[in-house]
């Protein structure tokens, strides 16, 4: 796999809205039928935030709410941390690891055109796994912070020791440079 691979490649092009007028039973619905772990919330057309299985468990289950008396509006996350299409792959897992999400809406010119979520990035990058939440969380980065296959950002080069250095995935031989 190439280090350099835009959003656009591996997103889903059509992800799945609710209105946040919308209860949080039928956020509950749409998930379920849709086999979805979350839903882009939208007010007039304009993507506003992100409603997740997490959401519905953490605040309204564990807190003996009634799902069909909640609104999506009042349990999404908001504002919502996107990605733009043309962005690099590698970038968005980084922003997934340092947010602590695993997905991220794709947006252009405020119009949602896409979903990329870790499982997207893991199916076609599995080197990148160390930049993702797991490893993330479990204070691993440290011990997996070398052996990314690729193409160096800096020289183009083919490596299999890539690691980040200023933003870039670069070889051994462009580190620090």
């Amino acid at each position: 796999m190439r280090a350099r691979v835009p959003v656009l490649e591996i997103m889903t092009p059509t992800p799945v809205t609710i209105q946040a007028s919308a209860t949080v039973a039928e956020a509950a619905v749409t998930m379920r039928d849709k086999e979805i772990g979350s839903l882009v919330v939208v007010e007039q057309g304009k993507p506003m935030g992100i409603v997740t299985e997490r959401d519905v468990v953490t605040k309204v289950a564990a807190s003996n709410k009634q799902p069909s008396g909640v609104l999506v509006r009042d349990i999404m996350t908001s504002p919502l941390i996107a990605v733009h299409p043309g962005e690099e792959v590698a970038e968005a897992a980084k922003i997934m690891s340092e947010r602590k999400i695993r997905r991220l809406p794709v947006i252009q010119e405020g119009k949602l055109v896409g979903m990329i979520t870790e499982n997207d990035i893991i199916r076609i990058w599995p080197q990148l796994i160390e930049v993702t939440r797991e490893y993330a969380r479990a204070g691993l980065e440290s011990q997996f912070a070398k052996g990314i296959e690729g193409h160096c950002e800096a020289c183009g080069v083919y490596s299999t020791n890539l690691v980040w250095d200023r933003n870039l995935l670069v070889c051994p031989e462009c580190r620090g440079g």
